[in-house]
């Protein structure tokens, strides 16, 4: 094989991953210092965005990533550091609704029905920071998630007009983490494409005032 077809053949085989790394480097870049651990670091804002997942696994049980934002939104509320909650997420079948089961679980919390407001067409993070500011007239906001989605989460808000910090839910470790993380590297990805294509949520709608 000649040395040129050769560097072309190791070239077209690396560029996805510089591909994916650069796309990672970007985001983390551009969203340092805006992700919180701790409710006593982490700013104050009026509302708290907490992006849905699924409550169950699909092999069974709890879904931890789940359980971890319903914790981290409580902690919030209790702390003062957000006044009301927008939960986002999808509501896709009349099977399967994000928002509501969230919803729910966050008044077992303590969190008060009237503080929770609902977007019931957050369907990819893309959705839920664009409507977030268009729909529900946001400036401002926290989103709760786990870093490596908060981190997304913020720069598309970035992208979009939307001034967003991110209060960083408990991660995941081990086999159940790992397939969730490696993800989100394609997620990253896509965020960039998105940007290019200049896609636009599903839906937008009628203003909703958070107040």
């Amino acid at each position: 094989m000649k040395k040129g077809i050769r560097k072309i053949l190791i070239t077209l085989a690396v560029l996805p991953f510089l591909v994916l790394l650069l796309c990672n480097i970007i985001i983390e870049r551009a969203v340092k210092d805006k992700t919180f651990h701790t409710i006593e670091s982490v700013p104050k804002n009026k509302v708290g965005i907490i992006l849905g997942t699924s409550r169950h696994l699909v092999e069974g049980g709890m879904n931890p990533f789940y359980t971890h934002r319903i914790n981290a939104t409580i902690a919030l509320f209790e702390a003062g550091k957000i006044e009301y909650v927008l939960v986002s997420g999808d509501n896709g079948t009349v099977y399967y609704n994000e928002p509501d089961t969230m919803k729910k679980d966050l008044i077992k919390g303590g969190i008060p029905e009237d503080k929770i407001y609902m977007d019931f067409a957050g369907f990819r993070t893309l959705d839920s920071m664009v409507r977030a500011k268009e729909v529900f007239g946001l400036t401002n906001a926290t989103v709760i998630s786990q870093e490596f989605h908060n981190e997304r989460a913020i720069y598309l808000a970035q992208r979009h007009g939307l001034h967003a910090v991110g209060y960083n839910a408990k991660d995941v470790q081990g086999n159940r983490g790992l397939k969730v993380h490696l993800r989100e590297y394609f997620a990253r990805v896509k965020v960039f494409v998105d940007i290019l294509m200049k896609t636009q949520p599903k839906f937008l709608g009628k203003k909703v005032i958070i107040e």
